[in-house]
């Protein structure tokens, strides 16, 4: 009886392997899918508030064995007035660099804007993501991924390039009815000397002004259209920027104008260029058009379509004042997972409301490969703080050995990671952590 009950066992093993070995394709997909699911949890920790100014993702690099950050904003702004905060700060490590007090931050020199109308840099920018030469062995060469806001004041239509904006039927900006909205681009600055010193390499995306969602439909207190807020991580040969778009995906026209179209074109997409046009990124960069990198940098591209949330579910498109999308991607290479991990916020009304943060992961380290820069799991909530608005979420590296000794920085994490939120209530907004995110394969 025993043997008979082996043999059977031993049949049966064989007939699940042979069934297994006869999954189609789109199964066995489904298989890894599901086997693919890395977990996490939020470990308390001491509150860790940030010492100078932060609106947008935080930009780092190891430069040596210095770690240095490049938080703050720079430039003209016609809604919030010209701005000096775009500085820098050094520490031994991460810790040590984001406690610097906000006196002992330093200026560096980044070129002057010029006047409407004329070549040059224009509107206020943030830096959000740098990319460090890895053929540079003294680290010093350094490429600023930055956020840029215009206005028709600052950017003013021009009828030979295209670029600019006209102001009719503009929508409301975050200061009232008598303010604009601002529509957001997306550069590059380059640095030989670890940041001390910019040039400015140009506009590397944007929407035109076809794009734009005016009046009567834009009642969101954001962006007429535009893209920002990205991150941008090297995968091969390129250097893949994920960002937010809130442009019509067609011409905007408010006799047509359809909110579902709309919500078809947004939030977070991702667009690429190669990094050896890096020094002179003018129309190289390529848009996401659904199977392939294709869409030219000013072009009509296609979302994330995974990081959408769908419309019965309470989504909605960026010029409504309900919200319903994700912003603002943080992405990391999480070496313990071995995993790609992207944070987001998410928008549920007027002038980027929201209280949560989501997480996303993605297994397929090379994103040129096929559909990879497109599989991220579906958002699942990471945090969240009723009763404040929360921006720009992103992990980073701590004090401890591990990351010293790797150098990690937001794009390169471990196991362990703090996460950063900007915290905004109306008397006041901070930049800080009180939670450790603790990864689990």
């Amino acid at each position: 009886m025993e043997r008979l009950r082996r043999i059977s066992y031993s049949w049966a093993v064989a007939c699940v392997l042979v069934i297994a070995g006869c999954l189609l394709p789109e199964e066995k997909k489904q298989q890894a899918d599901t086997a693919f699911a890395p977990s996490f949890k939020l470990v308390s920790s001491d509150t860790f508030y940030f010492k100078s100014f932060v609106d947008c993702n935080m930009a780092e690099a190891w430069i040596g064995d210095t770690f240095r950050i490049f938080p703050g904003k720079y430039g003209e702004d016609p809604l919030w007035g010209y701005d000096e905060n775009l500085k820098f700060a050094d520490g031994k490590h991460a810790d040590e660099a984001f406690l610097t007090p906000f006196e002992n931050f330093r200026k560096p020199f980044i070129p002057k804007n010029a006047k409407p109308g004329t070549p040059g840099l224009h509107g206020a920018v943030w830096f959000e993501t740098v990319y460090q030469l890895p053929s540079d062995p003294s680290g010093k060469t350094l490429y600023a991924l930055y956020h840029n806001e215009n206005y028709p004041s600052t950017l003013p239509y021009d009828s030979v390039t295209g670029e600019g904006y006209i102001d009719k039927n503009w929508p409301q900006g975050l200061q009232g009815p008598s303010s604009p909205a601002a529509v957001p681009r997306i550069g590059i600055m380059k640095s030989v000397n670890g940041g001390h010193s910019w040039e400015d390499k140009g506009i590397v995306l944007q929407d035109l002004m076809p794009r734009m969602i005016l009046k009567p439909y834009n009642t969101s207190n954001t962006f007429p259209g535009g893209v920002g807020d990205p991150c941008a991580v090297a995968s091969g040969e390129y250097l893949y920027i994920f960002y937010g778009e809130y442009g019509y995906p067609a011409v905007y026209d408010s006799l047509t104008y359809d909110r579902q179209t709309e919500w078809t074109g947004q939030c977070i997409s991702v667009a690429r260029i190669p990094l050896a046009d890096l020094d002179n990124p003018s129309a190289k960069v390529r848009r996401w058009d659904g199977k392939d990198f294709t869409i030219p940098h000013d072009g009509i591209g296609k979302p994330i379509t995974s990081l959408q949330i769908p419309l019965e579910n309470g989504g909605g498109p960026a010029s409504s004042p309900t919200g319903g999308f994700h912003w603002g991607p943080s992405v990391s290479w999480n070496t313990y997972l071995e995993c790609w991990v992207m944070l987001m916020g998410k928008v549920t009304g007027p002038s980027w409301a929201g209280s949560s943060v989501y997480i996303s992961f993605n297994k397929n380290k090379d994103f040129g490969t096929a559909m990879a820069s497109q599989e991220w799991t579906k958002p699942q909530l990471l945090f969240e703080r009723p009763g404040y608005f929360l921006w720009y979420p992103s992990l980073q590296p701590t004090n401890n050995e591990e990351d010293i000794k790797n150098k990690n920085t937001c794009l390169r994490l471990g196991k362990r990671a703090r996460l950063f939120i900007k915290n905004i209530r109306p008397e006041r907004s901070d930049y800080m952590s009180y939670h450790i995110v603790e990864f689990s394969k």
